[in-house]
């Protein structure tokens, strides 16, 4: 379950791969709405949105509760300049960041338009335009930032696991070394 000097354990990397996944549908989910004219159809896909973004909340509360109290990462790649391993502290941080302020944003969204009680099955007034709300600037911004960081973290994992052959990709999976 923990994980030792060279290796992520299976909580660690059971939350990144699952986080890694949702983040992905929320993307999409999130763009998709955002293009959507249908009410039906808008209100559908953020009623998903909206669930997922609570669960990855979750799941990033999870995860720092658990470095913070329960296991410690493996140390960095040794065949790795000082420099990438700080630009890699400092994606994932970015990536806590903007995960948060998105959280926060798309509930500033829910609680000022009303939305929540919409998409949760309390009233049956019609979805407002999220456009007309401040939160919806900096949720926006955050999901291209958010693209942008998965852009790196995705490139620098193929860049160790293609061109380093260092093991990297294997470091953040199930099972042996």
């Amino acid at each position: 379950m923990k994980s030792t000097s060279e290796k992520y354990g299976s909580v660690a990397v059971t939350i990144h791969w699952l986080s890694a996944f949702l983040i992905l549908v929320l993307l999409g989910t999130g763009f998709r709405a955002a293009a959507t004219t249908d009410t039906l159809s808008k209100e559908e896909i953020l009623t998903i949105h909206a669930s997922l973004g609570i669960t990855i909340l979750l799941l990033t509360v999870a995860r720092l509760v658990w470095w913070a109290l329960a296991d410690r990462k493996p140390v960095a790649l040794a065949s790795s300049p000082a420099w990438q391993n700080l630009l890699a502290k400092f994606v994932h941080g970015l990536f806590y960041i903007v995960i948060f302020g998105m959280a926060a944003s798309g509930i500033g969204m829910l609680v000022l338009s009303g939305a929540g009680s919409v998409l949760f099955g309390g009233a049956t007034a019609p979805l407002a335009d999220f456009s007309d709300y401040a939160p919806r600037i900096p949720h926006g911004i955050g999901a291209r930032v958010l693209l942008l960081l998965l852009a790196f973290h995705i490139g620098g994992a193929l860049f160790h696991q293609f061109i380093k052959k260092d093991g990297s990709i294997a470091r953040m999976w199930y099972g042996g070394h």
